[in-house]
């Protein structure tokens, strides 16, 4: 299948705002792909979901700065594309980079300027076509002419589109349904809802709950599989991205349990010596490093911490009540490596599990129903989170308009904060989360009115629209003039009855990090 097919498909379904329409626009083209053979489908769904089937190939938005010029017509084939990215994705050892850039230069020396420019985004994850999840999942329900539901669950247990698209183009619904849980591929995590507080979450569930610590770790999906291999241990993230090669304590110490196949949902963390969480940036900066492992396995060593059983030598228990699944998870791993939880249904007691964690650094807590499945990428009803909620006077700096579904709204905002020294306002970071239409079309207009530098992309305004900011955390960060950012910053509202004379400094945010 041509590339510029792809491409096209790509760009119309960014030019509409119709959910039916982009549905329409990507369901033609899967079947058109399918005419190409599974294969195709596979690689197809994943180019149009805005990622690498090989996810990373260690290209960064940098090594694409310096390209041949655009092809004059268009030859490239999504077949051709993926080979090269699973090519480039195997290079390494010396002399491994200017490999690399020579393959990636082949690769966009034969595609178009369209192509280059969808190739980029591709590359770097920065796609834009206002499609997300739920629109491409629709589009391979109405390409195959199966339910959308089969197609939702068959996703949550193969973790990715493109084998759910390849089943359902090749065998329909009957394909589909024969989609487990696989020891060795990692399926979507369950994931949280959200409360103010803990009466609120214990309100929600009702009756007596497990309120267990929310670490402020890495999340980690580990399969253990040792009925061919003894010692095959795989790890993968939220984002189902594979870290194994990365930790080896925990590749160590999982292979040495005694079973024969397992999947474990959990985090993992750095501690310090006192036994106190490490920052989140501390804990993150080591996943994400492949360099030098062993180094930085003595200088940032990693534990484990286990709150769910997914699978336990052959038998697949996501269909069973939590409280199941944690009495085999007590029985199967280590007393150390269990996330500490409490059972309850005393709301003061439950708060004092909460300030107690807060107060020895955690994140918060997680209130769950002992009685329920787990919700495989879900925000299933039987979870809900309980963090400290930490809110900031912040100053609009900028302001980018907005994609896919918030094309023609400005969206994501720049927020910046007041540097008490100097008197200067300093970036801390963007958001756009948190906005509701009424508050998109209101701030839309509202910096049109303030803007002072229109480009096509961000419009710089005076600095005189102050907003109320909701946040986690504050991180390290080299991005930002501040050299910190805001952690899942949300808009709570905009405050007209607050001048920016009164903003929170730099020095505030500063010492709420402890710095």
């Amino acid at each position: 299948m041509q590339l510029s097919d792809v491409v096209a498909t790509s760009h119309t379904v960014a030019a509409t705002s119709s959910r039916t329409a982009k549905v329409d626009a990507l369901a033609a083209c899967l079947r058109r792909a399918a005419e190409d053979g599974p294969d195709v489908v596979e690689v197809v769904t994943a180019h149009l979901s805005g990622v690498l089937r090989q996810r990373r190939i260690g290209v960064s938005w940098r090594g694409l700065q310096s390209l041949p010029g655009p092809a004059d017509t268009s030859t490239l084939t999504v077949e051709e594309v993926d080979a090269a990215a699973t090519t480039i994705a195997a290079i390494g050892g010396s002399g491994s980079g200017a490999a690399r850039s020579t393959a990636v230069r082949e690769l966009f020396a034969r595609a178009t300027a369209d192509e280059q420019a969808w190739l980029r985004g591709l590359i770097t994850g920065e796609t834009r076509q206002g499609a997300g999840d739920g629109v491409m999942l629709q589009a391979v329900a109405k390409a195959a002419d199966v339910p959308d539901a089969a197609v939702r669950r068959a996703v949550m247990l193969a973790g990715f589109t493109g084998p759910v698209a390849r089943a359902a183009l090749s065998g329909g619904a009957e394909a589909l349904e024969a989609l487990t849980l696989e020891v060795g591929r990692p399926l979507r995590p369950m994931l949280a809802g959200s409360a103010p507080d803990v009466a609120a979450a214990l309100a929600t569930l009702g009756g007596e709950v497990v309120v267990e610590t929310k670490l402020d770790g890495i999340r980690l999906q580990a399969h253990v599989d040792n009925r061919t291999s003894p010692g095959s241990v795989r790890l993968f993230t939220r984002t189902l991205d594979e870290v194994t090669d990365r930790m080896p304590e925990i590749t160590e110490a999982l292979a040495a349990l005694e079973v024969e196949t397992l999947v474990l949902d959990g985090e993992v963390i750095a501690l310090g010596d006192d036994g106190r969480p490490q920052p989140f940036q501390v804990t993150g900066a080591r996943t994400a490093s492949s360099a030098d492992v062993d180094r930085l396995r003595e200088d940032v060593p990693l534990t484990p911490f286990f709150f769910d059983l997914l699978h336990l030598d052959g038998d697949d228990l996501l269909d069973e009540p939590a409280h199941v699944r944690w009495q085999r998870l007590a029985s199967t791993v280590p007393p150390a490596w269990m996330v500490p939880r409490e059972l309850t249904d005393d709301p003061e007691r439950a708060q004092q599990f909460f300030t107690d964690l807060v107060a020895a650094g955690h994140e918060g807590v997680v209130v769950k129903d002992p009685a329920l499945p787990y919700a495989a990428g879900r925000r299933g009803p039987g979870w809900v989170k309980v963090k400290p909620r930490h809110t900031l006077d912040l100053v609009v700096l900028a302001v980018e308009w907005g994609s896919g579904r918030r094309k023609g709204w400005l969206s994501n905002i720049h927020l910046g904060a007041r540097d008490a020294d100097t008197g200067e306002l300093v970036m801390l970071g963007k958001t756009f989360k948190g906005m509701t239409d009424e508050m998109l079309a209101w701030q839309t207009e509202r910096f049109q009115e303030l803007a002072v530098e229109r480009g096509d992309w961000v419009v710089t305004v005076r600095p005189e629209q102050v907003v109320e900011i909701a946040f986690d955390g504050v991180q390290r960060s080299t991005r930002y003039p501040g050299g910190m950012a805001l952690r899942f910053a949300r808009v709570l509202r905009y405050r007209d009855d607050k001048p920016v004379s009164e903003i929170d400094s730099v020095q505030t945010v500063r010492s709420l990090a402890g710095w």
